[in-house]
């Protein structure tokens, strides 16, 4: 199934968090924080202003980003977990530097 959000809202996947501290300390499940980052998989047209034009969203298909913490709503769409935000929900996009991309 594909779902297209409305409005000015965005479907977020979030991304794994990792599994052990950098001291090697493996964190269980219950003790994680759920990751505050994830990768957009979906985007809708944009809000529209008092006059009724329309403000195209920022984000795009495959950027990754940063959300507060109690953002957004959960949903499971094809047994996936996901969520449902506002773009305005969204604190901003993670981009590679110069050195991460030399690199990869």
């Amino acid at each position: 199934m594909r779902f297209r959000p409305l409005h000015d809202r965005v479907v977020v996947r979030r991304v794994t968090s990792e599994e052990k501290t950098a001291g090697g300390i493996i964190i269980p499940d219950t003790a994680k924080e759920k990751p505050q980052e994830g990768e957009v998989l979906a985007v809708g047209p944009g809000g529209r202003d008092e006059t009724g034009k329309l403000i195209p969203i920022d984000v795009k298909v495959g950027d990754r980003v940063l959300f507060g913490k109690w953002s957004g709503t959960e949903v499971k769409i094809d047994g996936e977990e996901v969520l449902i935000m506002k773009e305005s929900d969204i604190l901003g996009v993670m981009e590679k530097t110069s050195a991460a991309k030399k690199a990869a």
